[in-house]
């Protein structure tokens, strides 16, 4: 009988997904602040204004990450994560309208 060593990957895996559980609450924190100011928006000008906010590095008051790196798979991911929830809608007529 012998002891398998410890496996160093369950470590690596959880860190990485603390980073990308963090990385997800600020991309959607960011897109509630920007729906909130605008109370509608088409979806395109939202991950428009969300990727120029990333890459402006203007994630919004103690938010500081060194290098946040965001596409647009990664805000329409936290768009539909905010549909399912409820915290935003699509208006019936114009569903590519998003509301808070």
């Amino acid at each position: 009988l012998r002891l398998l060593p410890r496996q160093r990957y369950l470590r690596a895996e959880r860190a990485e997904s603390g980073a990308l559980e963090r990385k997800r609450n600020v991309l959607c924190c960011l897109l509630s602040r920007i729906l909130k100011a605008e109370r509608r928006l088409h979806i395109d000008n939202l991950v428009f204004r969300v990727l120029a906010a990333c890459q402006k590095g203007e994630l919004g008051p103690g938010l500081q990450f060194p290098s946040f790196c965001c596409h647009s798979v990664d805000v329409l991911s936290c768009v539909l994560h905010l549909l399912n929830q409820g915290y935003l809608r699509r208006q019936e007529e114009r569903p590519h309208v998003l509301e808070y």
